[in-house]
């Protein structure tokens, strides 16, 4: 019980980052939306991929943290990433078969899939580049 209050204490932002992300593919949104004029053709891949950016930065934080070091390893790297995508899977899948005023594409889910992959390069990159600052 206590490594899971350890973990949950690094990852809280995580947590509510998925929390948010599910909340909002969720909800119904107005047939007339996508013709705002805020809005333009491609604004929701935008917003799935803006999504899943922020949620795999949120759970690397979360892993630097929890193991106090300066590096992401691989492994952590390509687990964060994977389930960020097997995250976004299911809630397509949920849009298609739970949530039937949403619709379940796979355009959604590859911009899912471009966003946590753009989120694990840049928390890589960026880490290497503050430790060859340091080194």
């Amino acid at each position: 019980m206590l490594k899971l209050k350890t973990r949950l204490k690094y990852h809280r932002l995580t947590i509510l980052w998925a929390l948010l992300i599910f909340l909002m593919c969720s909800i119904k949104i107005g047939d007339n939306i996508t013709h705002q004029p805020l809005f333009f053709a491609g604004f929701d891949k935008l917003v799935h991929c803006g999504f899943f950016f922020v949620l795999v930065i949120f759970w690397c934080n979360g892993i630097i943290r929890q193991q106090n070091t300066r590096l992401i390893s691989y492994k952590s790297a390509a687990m964060a990433t994977i389930f960020a995508i097997l995250f976004g899977g299911v809630i397509e899948v949920l849009q298609l078969t739970i949530f039937t005023w949403r619709s379940g594409e796979w355009p959604d889910l590859f911009a899912d899939t471009i966003g946590a992959c753009m989120g694990i390069f840049s928390v890589m990159i960026t880490e290497r580049a503050i430790n060859d600052e340091k080194n």
